[in-house]
């Protein structure tokens, strides 16, 4: 079981690195705004000093440093082995143009329990809670999902709708959705809120997520549906041998595997994400003469909870 002190520890986490990004936000300049976030993050996962933390899931290979790699050691090292995956800046283009949706996001679970997955696609799909399992499946079509979800939520199809990333790859899906009846959100960055915010259609909206997004990403996403519930399927997308060789080297050899929630996040398992600019999900980091606030939802596996968090701190303060 991880240890109840990372409920607050992994809020500063994310606070710290969506404070950082924010300071680039409309600003134009994706590569800053995500620099900023990483080293604001990785200073705050080193302040841990309980923590012997293995970055499972970040941003690219060992010799992409500086940026927080998978396999770089965080924290003091001292006692908790820890699985990380995390997102200094998800939706770096949404934070350089100051558009919604923009998190600072980190989920941490018992060592060996993150998927380790390479820096690649892959393909998704993502209900909330509430239905029965395998109420859709990857390998159906989208008019099968649409239908089979809407008869398990018992509403037509025209009352189901799908979050997609827009991107030209997913003219097919598009297509297929909006065939049955249902509708598209088609959203811009963000792929982690996108599946997150499967878990509470009545105030989102979106019923499911369908399609290709980053594999880190996914375990992100993953991992907060262990905390608060729902069904997700992933499974990589490898264009080359190299990528193919990263995920060998991963432990992955199976590349038709789909991968269920559990084979991406298990145990005991907390999600933190942070505001950067407004959203649907968190509202943005706020700056004034004299403060800073932020809005962080932290989530655990282990006992559902699910705490939002709205921190107000001197501007000059440092944790």
């Amino acid at each position: 079981m991880l240890n109840r002190m990372l409920t607050i520890e992994i809020a500063r986490v994310t606070e710290a690195a969506a404070i950082a990004a924010a300071g680039w936000r409309g600003r134009g300049d994706e590569k800053l705004a995500d620099q900023a976030a990483v080293d604001a993050m990785r200073q705050a996962l080193n302040a841990i000093v309980e923590m012997d933390g293995l970055v499972v899931i970040g941003e690219g290979e060992r010799d992409e440093a500086p940026m927080l790699y998978i396999g770089e050691k965080v924290g003091g090292g001292k006692s908790w082995r820890i699985d990380i995956a995390l997102d200094p800046l998800e939706g770096t283009t949404l934070c350089a143009k100051a558009m919604p949706n923009s998190i600072a996001c980190v989920a941490m679970a018992e060592g060996g329990s993150l998927l380790h997955a390479p820096d690649t696609y892959m393909d998704k799909i993502a209900i909330g809670g509430g239905y029965p399992e395998g109420t859709v499946d990857l390998d159906l079509s989208p008019q099968d999902n649409i239908a089979r979800l809407a008869k398990a939520k018992g509403v037509p199809m025209a009352q189901v709708t799908a979050c997609i990333l827009d991107r030209p790859r997913h003219e097919k899906i598009i297509a297929g959705v909006r065939e049955t009846g249902a509708s598209v959100r088609l959203i811009t960055d963000g792929d982690v809120a996108g599946v997150i915010h499967t878990a509470d259609p009545e105030e989102t909206g979106i019923d499911i997520y369908l399609g290709i997004g980053g594999a880190p990403e996914g375990v992100l996403a993953a991992a907060a549906l262990r905390c608060i519930g729902g069904q997700m399927q992933g499974r990589l997308v490898t264009s080359s041998a190299e990528q193919k060789e990263r995920a060998r080297k991963m432990g992955i050899t199976d590349f038709n595997k789909k991968f269920t929630l559990n084979d991406m996040a298990s145990g005991d398992v907390m999600f933190a994400a942070t505001g950067v600019t407004d959203g649907s999900l968190l509202r943005g980091v706020r700056f004034d003469k004299e403060h800073v606030t932020t809005e962080t939802v932290v989530m655990r596996s282990a006992t559902g909870t699910v705490r939002w968090i709205r921190n107000r701190r001197r501007a000059d303060a440092r944790e």
